[in-house]
């Protein structure tokens, strides 16, 4: 009953906090439309919402580790692994300005796929080789105006603490556009949200770790496949049980 009680809580909570974020962004974009043209201020509203979220979370703990590794001043393709839908509340708190690339039908959630939509995130139909092309068109428009741009390689959350296969076009992307690649790990959120039930059941410790960025600018092509794997590896190597 305790749990049950709790956990509706933390929904609501969610609900209640995804409605003012969005009310706020569209407030700030009102005034903000004319010279904010990629969104920063609303993307920025976005950290405090994640911290709302986590810190109202009766079983949710989250550590950030690594973060001098990530300069805010340089462009990157952020690189992260996939384990739940909590990993786009905990990726916020890099707070660093990004641009999602997600799956389009995140954008039609209400107030979060609303949100997703006014900052101008990246949408992906997965399989649409049409989609693919403006996804990585619209990727580069963002990294050549000094927008860093997050995949996950994984393409889905993987269903168990292996990771999926990496996909290449981030690390194709990072090597044509001479952008370095900024590898994030994110261990222990795959239970945040419980598969198909909302009821929490135990508390969950999330370790968000950056790792240092890998240049880009010496790679040819050819070299995407050893890129995509020596990210993976390293990614691999900090995936462990996040200590309480």
């Amino acid at each position: 009953m305790l749990n049950a009680l709790l956990s509706l809580f933390f929904w609501v909570a969610c609900v209640t906090l995804l409605a003012i974020l969005y009310l706020v962004m569209l407030v700030l974009l009102v005034f903000t439309f004319p010279f904010d043209k990629q969104r920063k201020l609303l993307h920025r509203q976005c950290f405090w919402w994640s911290s709302g979220i986590i810190g109202l979370s009766p079983y949710w703990k989250v550590k950030v580790n690594g973060l001098e590794n990530a300069d805010p001043k340089r462009t990157y393709v952020i690189v992260a692994n996939h384990q739940s839908l909590a990993d786009i509340v905990v990726l916020y708190q890099l707070r660093l300005q990004f641009k999602w690339v997600a799956k389009e039908s995140l954008f039609s959630i209400p107030f979060l796929g609303w949100c997703l939509g006014l900052c101008k995130h990246i949408g992906l139909k997965r399989n649409d080789r049409v989609s693919i092309r403006d996804v990585y068109r619209e990727a580069i428009q963002y990294l050549r105006s000094g927008m860093s741009v997050l995949f996950f390689p994984e393409g889905t959350r993987s269903e168990t603490e292996e990771m999926n296969p990496f996909q290449t076009g981030a690390f194709k992307l990072a090597i044509s556009e001479k952008i370095p690649i900024l590898p994030v790990v994110i261990s222990g959120a795959r239970n945040a949200i419980p598969k198909g039930d909302w009821v929490m059941k135990s508390k969950v410790f999330c370790n968000l770790t950056v790792l240092a960025p890998i240049e880009t600018s010496h790679l040819e092509h050819s070299d995407f496949s050893k890129l995509s794997e020596t990210v993976r590896s390293r990614i691999a190597e900090k995936l462990t049980p996040p200590l309480s």
